[in-house]
C-alpha cells in the first residue's frame, strides 16, 4: 500500500480517536481530582469562590492527564494503521 493510502486511511481514524481521547481524558482527570482534592467538581475558570491555586492546578492536572492520554491513542492508532496497511502513517 502507498503511503498516501496509509495517511489517507488515517485521517479519518485519527479524527474519531481525537475525539474518544477527549471523552477519555475528561473521565480520568474527573476521577483524579476527586480522588486528589476530595471534591466531586473541579473547578471553574470563573468561579468567584475557588482560589487561583486550586484553578491552576485543576487546569495543569487537566493539561498533562489530556496530553498523555492523546499521545497513547495517537500512537496506538498509528500503530494500527501500520498494522493495516504495512506503512506508518506521517
Amino acid at each position: 500500500m502507498s503511503k498516501g493510502i496509509s495517511k489517507v486511511a488515517y485521517k479519518p481514524v485519527g479524527v474519531l480517536m481525537g475525539i474518544a481521547a477527549g471523552a477519555i481524558a475528561g473521565v480520568v482527570f474527573r476521577q483524579v481530582w476527586k480522588m486528589t482534592a476530595g471534591d466531586g467538581d473541579a473547578p471553574n475558570p470563573t468561579d468567584e469562590d475557588r482560589r487561583w491555586v486550586e484553578i491552576l492546578a485543576a487546569a495543569a492536572l487537566q493539561g498533562a492527564i489530556f496530553s498523555v492520554v492523546r499521545a497513547a491513542v495517537d500512537r496506538g492508532g498509528a500503530v494500527g494503521v501500520r498494522r493495516l496497511t504495512g506503512r506508518w502513517p506521517d
